[in-house]
């Protein structure tokens, strides 16, 4: 045994499925190996005259069978693997001896050195099992296990999907199989550490990204070279098929085979016109997973001090498109109704209506002192924030140059901790 145990582990990953596996003893350490096992489908017999709660619940659910006594010689009868973790060392070293009389391989909880068998730290990320062994340093095997699981789901470890290649698709020469799949991705209000982790890591396995100008643009450099990056204000189109080019765009990659995702500032369903895409992509029966951002209705405010709410001061907050103006026939906004409301304004797309819109709002009963607070390019290095009220905004959007994309915010909260600056 000794000499054996001097050697490097050989690295297996076990098919356990409808196979028996023995497991003594029903402690904290059958607790965490257990659920991996039930996972694998095998089947699992447990021998203990005891268990923690949770071990009695498998069995009372019938995820596995529990015989309530000790080990006993011949328990290990027919068994292709075997977890041996009883408070017992007698019966550990008598169980381990069966085990290597029947050629089953063994761990032990109590003595490693004498397991014909160990546990790797093992985690797990979109359909990838990670095991690590670092021979009798478990600490550092589990914190590799954490980096690794960590960089693939960040996206900083890179490891895309190679799909089987099949002559007759995508370009003729056997690069894809069909239909590939769109990811929808928000990417959040520009700070590329706001981006999700989910977000990050489609980005990462990307073939082609469709990105939007609002988009955290710094996260398209660490892309490898073989990604095909598409600036979707650069697709040609007339003045009103913007959105049907970019759509025909997504369907001609995905039909190609590759994975693409669409890079959208913020959320994609918040004024993202995220839908539209998620509907086209249907009609030509391509695979789409929508991932959500965080949006700047939110975030941007909450970088500049803003609170959207707070106790005694804003109970709600109201979220308003002003790409269009308030007395244009195309408006949805019921802006005499918005007035009215009592809690925090934030207005998208809005800075060149700011001040047809303050003015609506104050003749519909907001009053001319309202705060407000303009913050461009928010949560970006370039974030600059311009106090104002409704009667001055219009004018300090003007004076100070404020440009898209900025979120506006009006309402009491936007004094909050902060001065008015005005």
């Amino acid at each position: 045994m000794a000499e054996h145990n001097e050697a490097v582990a050989y690295p297996v990953g076990l098919r356990l499925s409808g196979r028996r596996v023995v497991v003594l003893g029903g402690g904290q350490v059958a607790q965490r190996r257990l659920p991996a096992l039930l996972a694998a489908g095998a089947d699992v017999l447990l021998v203990s005259p005891s268990a923690t709660p949770s071990v009695e619940a498998m069995a009372d659910t019938g995820e596995l069978r529990w015989e309530r006594r000790r080990y006993r010689d011949g328990d290990l009868d027919g068994a292709w693997y075997a977890l041996i973790s009883t408070d017992d060392p007698e019966a550990n070293r008598a169980a381990s001896a069966e085990a290597e009389a029947r050629r089953v391989w063994a761990v032990r909880s109590d003595d490693a050195d004498a397991a014909s068998a160990w546990t790797p730290a093992t985690g797990r990320s979109e359909g990838v099992t990670v095991a690590v062994l670092t021979g009798r340093d478990p600490r550092r095997s589990a914190a590799v296990r954490d980096a690794i699981i960590e960089g693939l789901r960040d996206g900083s470890l890179t490891a895309p999907h190679f799909r089987t290649h099949t002559a007759g698709a995508g370009d003729g020469h056997g690069t894809a199989t069909g239909p590939g799949h769109v990811a929808l991705v928000g990417g959040g209000p520009g700070d590329p550490d706001l981006i999700t982790v989910r977000g990050r890591r489609l980005l990462a396995q990307a073939d082609v990204v469709i990105a939007d100008r609002l988009g955290p643009r710094d996260l398209l450099d660490e892309l490898p070279p073989h990604v095909e990056v598409i600036d979707a204000a650069k697709i040609p189109y007339g003045r009103f098929m913007a959105q049907e080019a970019i759509n025909n765009a997504l369907i001609e990659h995905a039909r190609a085979g590759k994975s693409v995702v669409r890079l959208k500032g913020g959320d994609p369903f918040v004024f993202g016109r995220g839908m539209e895409e998620a509907q086209a992509l249907a009609e030509h029966g391509i695979p789409c997973t929508v991932v959500p951002g965080i949006s700047s209705t939110i975030s941007v405010p909450g970088a500049a001090g803003i609170p959207v709410t707070h106790r005694g001061v804003a109970h709600e907050f109201t979220v308003v498109s002003g790409h269009v103006a308030p007395d244009d026939p195309r408006s949805l906004v019921d802006w005499e109704a918005v007035a009215r409301l009592r809690g925090t304004l934030v207005l998208l797309m809005s800075v060149e209506n700011i001040g047809a819109i303050a003015e609506v709002l104050v003749r519909h009963g907001r009053p001319a002192a309202t705060p407000v607070a303009v913050v461009q390019e928010g949560t970006t290095a370039a974030q600059r924030r311009v106090d104002a009220t409704l009667a001055t905004v219009g004018e300090r959007v003007a004076a100070e140059g404020i440009r898209p994309p900025a979120v506006i915010v009006i309402g009491d909260v936007v004094t909050i901790g902060t001065g008015t600056g005005r």
